[in-house]
């Protein structure tokens, strides 16, 4: 039977065995193959969730802001990397979580899959233990260090990291203290669980934030265009921290 007479199920059960890389090249072949692959909820993605990624974490609140297969796959492969990040860190099964072990004086620091040099792009994070004295949320280059000895703010420690440090609400690159944030009176304090929302957009060179939906404010400007990595740097023991790559930022 040619493959133009086969059903659409039969073409998505062929489709979730495909690399991800062979789908973007499948979805240019013709219009109803495009039509399948566009429909980010079918079978096509949920096949290759099932594959990739964890059930607990398919059936958990975490990938909540993901609403469908493709995007919470899309997730996945944005998550912490295990092979760029501190040896005082681990990624648990799940994909999207970083386990710090209890090592005395040390602060330990991790990096996204993918860095980003063009277009805008939002993650959260969520920081589900202690903050500890430091717990630093921001962007890293490739250059920037995942560990040293002490405890400090490492992620905004030099000149290849910018961070919020949200123990205290200060932003941080090159060693020095950038101010408060974000710029209110009294602005409280971050609450273990609070999701921020981190918006790097690449065109215009800034760094941005969001706490539970409500919009922070333009953190950092004048970043280089270079690769920037989701970062988060860590000191306490146990602490766990979680990062879910949502895409481009919804503006309003």
């Amino acid at each position: 039977m040619h493959v133009d007479f086969l059903p659409d199920i039969i073409l998505g059960n062929i489709f979730s065995y495909l690399s991800l890389e062979d789908l973007r090249n499948s979805s240019l072949v013709c219009k109803r193959w495009y039509s399948i692959l566009n429909d980010e909820d079918n079978d096509v993605w949920r096949l290759h969730c099932i594959h990739k990624l964890a059930e607990e974490v398919l059936s958990s609140d975490l990938l909540s802001s993901t609403p469908t297969y493709k995007t919470k796959l899309k997730a996945f492969n944005h998550a912490w990397n295990p092979e760029d990040c501190s040896r005082n860190i681990y990624i648990k099964p799940n994909g999207f979580t970083i386990h710090r072990n209890p090592v005395a004086q040390s602060t330990d620091g991790v990096r996204g899959k993918i860095g980003f040099s063009h277009g805008r792009h939002a993650w959260e994070v969520v920081w589900e233990g202690p903050l500890g004295t430091v717990a630093v949320v921001g962007i890293a280059t490739k250059e920037a260090n995942l560990q040293t000895h002490g405890y400090i703010a490492l992620l905004g420690s030099d000149d290849q990291s910018w961070g919020w440090n949200l123990v205290d609400n200060h932003l941080l690159h090159n060693g020095d203290s950038q101010g408060n944030y974000p710029m209110l009176n009294n602005a409280p304090k971050y609450q273990v669980g609070e999701r921020i929302r981190v918006i790097l957009d690449c065109d215009d060179n800034t760094l941005a934030f969001e706490r539970n939906y409500e919009f922070l404010g333009v953190a950092f400007r004048g970043l280089p265009e270079k690769l920037l990595y989701p970062s988060v740097s860590a000191v306490y023991g146990h602490t766990e921290v979680s990062m879910v790559y949502l895409g481009p930022p919804l503006d309003g």
